[in-house]
């Protein structure tokens, strides 16, 4: 049943410069509904990320109607759902929580995948997806992966801090979409990798490398080509100083506005069942930041 107010939120650590909070609430005034969205920082909070759980507990108590999840706790809250949605259980990884029948039910959906496939499309249409490099096999990681494939991509090759995780994505995008279609590799095999995609492909940025609680930069800088396009998904801040190395390097670029955007489209919908304006939500992320889904 529809209703006139609703109390979300986001669980997630060093999420104090979010947009979300915006982006729901600007919508919601257009839509003439209340809606209130509250910061869940692990960091300011002084939680581990283990706690999601505790803190979903929490919010069934007081009465939330949903919840966005991000780094580091995507995959870490599945334990504590009631149900998920096929999307998010081939993923297995959630960024929205619907917290239905007054909480007594929590189910784990993902608007990770349709808003990076949206906003790729959107950014980057004439980019060239023969061979896909993707840096970062976390929750993000494996939406993104599934969504490059689903756009397209005729192999993406998944690097990972951790082997272990790259290899059981890649094994799970090979189920998914085909035998072929991922391999995962070792960092020390980036230079090659990058190399091989000049022309026929590019980079997807899929760690938390580059958001304001981590700066820095995720690979070196010399292995950014004008051949190359590069995909960011971290979007606070918009320009990242990969993005800034990419552009200065020649390289088409993809900032993470666009999936910001396109996933809080799909939370939205999800957490007040009423069919939000993308068009506008993207003009507010824009307001926000400035230009969206850049290309050079």
């Amino acid at each position: 049943m529809l209703k006139d107010s609703y109390l979300v939120g986001l669980i997630g650590s060093g999420i104090g410069p979010s947009l979300s909070p915006a982006l729901h609430q600007r919508e919601a005034d257009r839509q003439g509904l209340r809606l209130l969205y509250r910061l869940l920082d692990l960091d300011t909070l002084g939680l581990p990320p283990e706690s999601v759980g505790e803190l979903l507990r929490a919010a069934r108590l007081l009465g939330f109607d949903g919840l966005n999840i991000t780094h580091p706790c995507k995959r870490l809250v599945l334990e504590h759902l009631d149900a998920l949605d096929p999307q998010a259980e081939a993923l297995g990884a959630v960024n929205t929580v619907v917290l239905e029948d007054g909480g007594r039910r929590a189910v784990g959906h993902n608007t990770d995948v349709t808003g990076f496939a949206a906003s790729f499309a959107r950014g980057l249409p004439d980019a060239p997806l023969e061979r896909v490099v993707q840096l970062g096999a976390g929750g993000a990681g494996a939406a993104v992966a599934h969504a490059t494939l689903t756009l397209g991509a005729e192999r993406v090759t998944v690097v990972d801090a951790l082997p272990e995780r790259a290899a059981d994505l890649a094994a799970s995008l090979n189920r998914a979409f085909g035998a072929g279609r991922a391999a995962a590799a070792d960092p020390d095999r980036l230079p090659r990798l990058l190399a091989d995609a000049e022309g026929s492909g590019g980079l997807v940025h899929a760690t938390p490398t580059g958001m304001a609680a981590h700066p820095g930069m995720p690979l070196p800088v010399e292995l950014l080509r004008p051949g190359l396009w590069v995909a960011e998904v971290v979007y606070r801040p918009l320009e990242t100083e990969l993005l800034r190395a990419a552009r200065a390097a020649g390289c088409a670029v993809l900032d993470g506005g666009g999936m910001a955007a396109f996933q809080a489209v799909d939370a939205f919908r999800l957490f007040t069942g009423r069919e939000p304006d993308s068009a506008r939500m993207l003009a507010d992320l824009t307001a926000l930041t400035g230009p969206v889904g850049a290309v050079k």
